[in-house]
C-alpha cells in the first residue's frame, strides 16, 4: 500500500499470539516503530524483545469507536477483529491501512464510513485459506529474508502429539504465547 517507516508507526494487535508475533518481528527488522498492542500486559519484556518500540494494553482498544478519533498511526496489522478493528480504523492515518487478518473478538465490524472517505483508510483483508500458490511462494520469500531465525525460534514452541489437548486448554486461556508447532514423529 506504499506505506514506509517514515509513514509513521504501526499497532499490532493480539501482539503476543502467533501472527502479532511475527508481525512485530519482521515490521521491526524492516525499521518501523511498532506500537504492540496486547490483553497481557506481563508480556511487555516478550513483545519488546521481538522488535516492539510500546505496548499498549488492549483496553485501550476496546471503548465504544468513534467515526473518527485522533490520528495515532499509519497502519496496523489486526488478527482481533470487531470492535478492536473499529477502533484501529478510526484512530489510523490520513492515508493509511489497516490489514485484518483475524476475528478472535467476532466478525461485525461497528464502524462507520469516516475513515475511508474523509481520511483514504483502507482495509485490506489477508486471505491465507484460498491464496493462489504463487502469492504463497512470494510471502514465504519475504518471510525467509525478513524474519530473524533467532526470533522465530522465540516466538516458537514445539510440543508433541500427545500434548495437543492440554495445550488446547491453554491457548482457550490465554495462556500462551507465539506460535504452538505440533510435531509428528
Amino acid at each position: 500500500h506504499g506505506l514506509t517507516p517514515k509513514s509513521g508507526p504501526i499497532v499490532v494487535t493480539g501482539a503476543a499470539g502467533g501472527v502479532g508475533s511475527v508481525a512485530i518481528a519482521v515490521l521491526s527488522k524492516l525499521g518501523y516503530h511498532v506500537i504492540a498492542s496486547t490483553g497481557r500486559m506481563s508480556e511487555a519484556d516478550y513483545l519488546k524483545g521481538l522488535g516492539a518500540t510500546e505496548v499498549i494494553d488492549r483496553a485501550e482498544l476496546s471503548g465504544a469507536p468513534k467515526p473518527l478519533a485522533k490520528e495515532r498511526w499509519a497502519g496496523g496489522v489486526d488478527s482481533v477483529g470487531s470492535t478492536t478493528l473499529a477502533n484501529l480504523l478510526s484512530m489510523t492515518k490520513y492515508g493509511g491501512a489497516i490489514a485484518a487478518c483475524g476475528l478472535a473478538a467476532g466478525m461485525d465490524l461497528p464502524s462507520s464510513v469516516a475513515p475511508f472517505i474523509l481520511r483514504g483508510v483502507c482495509l485490506l483483508g489477508i486471505d491465507s485459506v484460498m491464496c493462489p500458490i504463487e502469492l504463497r511462494r512470494t510471502a514465504w520469500q519475504r518471510l525467509a529474508h525478513d524474519l530473524d531465525k533467532a526470533k522465530l525460534a522465540d516466538i516458537t514452541h514445539e510440543i508433541a502429539l500427545d500434548e495437543v489437548v492440554p495445550y488446547g486448554a491453554k491457548i482457550l486461556a490465554g495462556e500462551v504465547r507465539g506460535r504452538i508447532v505440533v510435531k509428528i514423529v
